[in-house]
């Protein structure tokens, strides 16, 4: 499989360039070309599949002969040790795709231990190192930290908004040290965003460090992303219905990845983008202009993205075409008064403790609900276990929200950050003194 740049679809390069690069020189994203089309009867024998065996079959459908069927299979296996369940709550009609079954809690466990897995195949054949730096708003931090963490030729610096993420999020990524080190920015997302994508197109910084990312502007992310759409798919096939997926967004991979595997053949109505206050895209289906701008700091903080690096993709997916991407995606955002109004009348409606991105994917589910008159099967994605939100969950549904061993033990770690301001030159300068 190759890859193209959005700014030059002319020029190509290959999976493992893709991977290690990240981010093309010329600013663009790249782009599978072409997307392989997963045979029919693929999707009628899936039912029983674990999430590991479906990235195992899109894993051969991508790579084809540039890596051998007894290597993806260990790769993808040894990714996903966990599954992806489908909870009915209301049995044919609504359901939640628990994503946060993996070491982090978040659905991003997915995307960051196959990205791991695949580094790790090709760093052994090259005996090369390499060093991933990304940003985060809330979930990918903790995913990429323990996906990478003492990964053998890798090393990890992860930038995050000072005071934006939760205590809990803070302490995955700034308590496991060996190759891990987090910068706590003094901004928003958007600025780290900002930061770590001038860092791929500074030369100067690429000849003395091999730079690679694990945010969503590496392609090999979003790819995995989209096994778990397809394992929603083969638990509810049986309900013998369409199927409306509701995605939490914020960067908008999560939804990238969701119509990627659609154009490969994964039969879905519907999308839907749910958000919170940061309704860029919500206002673009409203209005067909993009008008990203300064994120807005909310209790769902994992979305409070106002600049979606993904947009671009998701626009090339559907030839930049308008009505086709607003027939296919319908957007909705919600404050955070409604959002802890959804959260207690989800706890109330189905005895389901979520959290406020889970809230806010199956209020959107509600909202598209009220505009469509068919019959067809809701699959809200849970991005992260409510305990990662305990203090706000519990003053909300006034019930206590057990913490998993795992996440419980970082309470008591100390946290360790280099603390700099929104500034591309300031990271620069700690991030060759971490390195030298």
């Amino acid at each position: 499989m190759r890859f193209y740049s959005t700014n030059n679809p002319q020029k190509t390069v290959t999976s493992e360039q893709a991977l290690f690069q990240s981010m093309p020189f010329d600013k663009g994203l790249y782009m599978p070309s072409p997307l392989p089309i997963l045979r029919p009867d693929f999707f009628n024998t899936i039912a029983s599949q674990s999430l590991a065996d479906i990235g195992f079959e899109i894993s051969k459908a991508l790579f084809g002969a540039e890596i051998s069927k007894t290597d993806l299979e260990e790769l993808t296996h040894n990714a996903f040790p966990f599954d992806t369940p489908l909870v009915d709550l209301q049995p044919g009609q609504t359901g939640v795709l628990e994503l946060f079954h993996g070491p982090s809690l978040a659905f991003k466990d997915v995307g960051a231990r196959y990205m791991a897995a695949l580094m790790s195949y090709y760093l052994k054949i090259s005996d090369k190192e390499v060093h991933i730096l990304v940003a985060t708003s809330g979930d990918t931090g903790g995913a990429v930290a323990m996906g990478f963490h003492n990964v053998p030729g890798i090393r990890v610096s992860i930038l995050y908004p000072s005071g934006r993420i939760s205590d809990l999020q803070e302490k995955q990524l700034t308590t496991l040290g060996g190759n891990v080190q987090a910068f706590e920015v003094e901004g928003s997302f958007d600025d780290c965003q900002a930061i770590v994508k001038e860092a791929f197109t500074d030369d100067e910084l690429n000849a003395q460090i091999p730079l690679s990312s694990a945010n969503s502007i590496n392609i090999f992310r979003l790819i995995p992303q989209g096994f778990y759409y397809v394992r929603a798919y083969g638990q509810a096939r049986k309900f013998g219905k369409s199927i409306v997926f509701s995605t939490p967004s914020g960067n908008f991979g999560n939804l990238t990845a969701g119509v990627m595997v659609q154009k490969m053949g994964l039969p879905v109505e519907h999308f839907i983008a749910s958000t919170n206050l940061n309704d860029i895209v919500p206002k673009y289906l409203e209005t067909g202009n993009y008008l990203p701008r300064p994120s807005v700091a909310t209790i769902s903080n994992a979305m409070d993205v106002g600049t979606p690096s993904n947009f671009t993709r998701l626009s090339y997916l559907y030839n930049n075409d308008y009505k086709h991407f607003k027939e296919n995606i319908s957007g909705y955002f919600f404050s955070d008064d409604e959002t802890r109004i959804g959260i207690k009348q989800i706890y109330n409606r189905y005895n389901y403790v979520a959290c406020p991105h889970t809230a806010i994917g199956l209020m959107g589910l509600e909202a598209y609900s009220k505009k469509s008159s068919h019959d067809y099967f809701g699959v809200a994605l849970a991005t992260a276990h409510p305990s990662k939100f305990k203090l706000l969950v519990e003053e909300v549904i006034g019930q206590s929200v057990d913490v998993p061993e795992r996440l419980a033990i970082l309470a008591e770690k100390e946290k360790y950050s280099v603390k700099i301001p929104a500034n591309y030159e300031a990271f620069k300068d700690s991030l060759l003194q971490t390195v030298a």
